[in-house]
């Protein structure tokens, strides 16, 4: 049995006595948290150099939230919709839509995502990430995920020289507003959650 320390906040505000409510739990947590990711994909926040969406953010917080299991399935589900050519992404419909969508510029992200949610989330469920240190580490190894194979991705198509100038430095300003609030949030929370 987790500690509750190491049990993500889902489980612990919405506790299950049996198989049956759990997965009614998950199927309701997994809509929602893909409702979440529509939204932060669609908001524009203005940054620079470049503008910003919330995904990443939403990402981090969904994986850490529900833990790496059911944050990485609410993540396979969003990529499902995407797939099913549902218009959740970034830029969608009027980037394309669907599995072409999804093997453009922009596929290892999504994947990353999918990633970062499962790291993350796992990072909390064994405990790693109790102190606001640890949480800023797991919150960056999230981070890397999602650059990491967004970046190999891109790089093989476009070169990685390139990909790294277009594709991370003019993101790096937002993305590290985006991780202190994401680890002051997750915190905040525990701390909150854990009295």
């Amino acid at each position: 049995m987790q500690s509750n320390a190491a049990t993500p906040l889902a489980q612990r505000l919405w506790p299950t006595s049996n198989s049956t409510d759990k997965a009614v739990r998950g199927v309701a947590l997994a809509l929602l948290g893909t409702l979440v990711l529509f939204v932060s994909a669609k908001v524009q926040v203005p940054f620079w150099p470049v503008p910003a969406t919330l995904q990443s953010l939403c990402v981090v917080m969904i994986g850490a939230t529900f833990g790496a299991r059911l944050g990485a399935a609410t993540l396979a589900l969003y990529l499902l919709e995407g797939a099913m050519g549902l218009p959740v992404f970034a830029g969608t419909p009027e980037r394309g839509i669907g599995l072409a969508y999804m093997v453009g510029p922009t596929g290892g992200y999504l994947l990353g995502f999918l990633a970062a949610a499962f790291v993350v989330g796992r990072l909390v469920e064994t405990g790693f990430a109790r102190s606001l240190p640890t949480i800023a580490l797991s919150v960056l190894a999230a981070h890397a995920a999602i650059h990491g194979l967004g970046l190999l991705w891109l790089g093989s198509a476009i070169g990685f020289d390139k990909a790294f100038t277009v594709a991370f430095l003019p993101f790096v300003p937002a993305d590290l507003v985006k991780m202190a609030l994401s680890t002051a949030v997750i915190w905040g929370v525990g701390r909150k959650s854990a009295a």
